[in-house]
């Protein structure tokens, strides 16, 4: 069984709608304090966990995450795993998947471009040429103007991440967006491609395998940066991710640009230093992250390790 994993304060939306219907996947949705459990209830090959269900689940990593955010997908991770998953899909709420969602790439060696880059941290956005420029979310800034340089081989391999990419409104950094008249972009792609350095991906459009699953934590108490620096610390691990094409189109939620751009100087201030610092040792995310965040992430690999 496959598992498609999110968290919504909303009713079921036109995504989680069609994410409902493929039926080699099963939908858990993770709810919060303020989800409608009802309207769960009645939608077809859908799991809903409430707050009672997430508790037992884990009491303990429940509180140290606390409520009213999306880092209450990492109990959702757990139950998939708990039940059997051999791939999680992790997805967003307004990401309207395509017809062309879910088929997996990371289950065999798969053929693709890898870019190797003179920079310390791969952009997977940079190699896409757009009228406006734009990074990936977590792409450090200090590199954002650098001259880049890629040295292009077709490979051959298996990975452990699939991160498809996101039409018409894709994930950039707040201060990217907040400089952005109009967003509708394409990504033209028909190949998969990856780097020889770390990358940021995200939470939003990405499947996983279980082992890999069993590392991936979204960590609490750092805003913006909770996927991002859970991708940084996985790939320190030695898990190797893949770019495919894009599989849904986004028609974001309402946001606060300039909340989410204060969510995201934590990263901003450190994506740069801690990618340095977790090429030289994984444990030094511990560093970077609070107290009460870095205690949840030990509470969910004590947690996934007996799975």
């Amino acid at each position: 069984m496959n598992f498609i994993v999110t968290t919504t304060i909303n009713a079921p939306t036109e995504a989680l709608l069609k994410y409902s219907r493929f039926k080699e996947w099963k939908l858990i949705v993770v709810g919060d304090l303020k989800t409608p459990e009802k309207k769960y209830k009645r939608l077809k090959n859908t799991i809903y966990l409430n707050p009672n269900d997430q508790n037992k689940i884990s009491e303990k990593l429940s509180k140290l995450i606390g409520w009213k955010c999306i880092q209450r997908r990492n109990i959702g991770y757990i139950y998939a795993l708990k039940n059997g998953a051999k791939f999680i899909a992790t997805v967003d709420d307004d990401n309207i998947p395509k017809q062309t969602w879910g088929k997996i790439k990371i289950n065999k060696k798969l053929n693709y471009k890898e870019y190797n880059t003179n920079l310390n941290c791969f952009d997977p956005v940079s190699i896409f040429k757009f009228k406006n420029k734009i990074w990936h979310r977590g792409f450090p800034l200090q590199l954002v103007n650098k001259d880049k340089k890629f040295l292009i081989k077709n490979k051959k391999k298996q990975f452990d991440v699939q991160a498809n990419l996101w039409d018409v409104n894709p994930d950039i950094d707040a201060i990217n967006r907040i400089a952005l008249s109009v967003e509708d972009y394409k990504f033209k792609n028909n190949f998969y491609y990856s780097s020889n350095k770390i990358a940021p991906f995200n939470s939003q459009n990405t499947i996983l395998s279980r082992k890999a699953m069993k590392e991936y934590f979204l960590f609490p108490f750092i805003g913006r940066m909770d996927d991002i620096w859970g991708a940084y610390y996985l790939q320190s691990r030695g898990f190797k991710v893949v770019f495919g094409p894009s599989t849904v189109s986004q028609k974001r939620n309402v946001h606060d640009l300039y909340k989410d751009f204060k969510g995201e100087i934590i990263g901003y201030n450190n994506n740069l230093n801690l990618i340095n610092n977790l090429k030289k040792n994984p444990r030094s995310i511990k560093k970077f992250v609070p107290e009460r965040s870095y205690l949840a992430f030990k509470e969910y690999l004590k947690i996934t390790k007996k799975l």
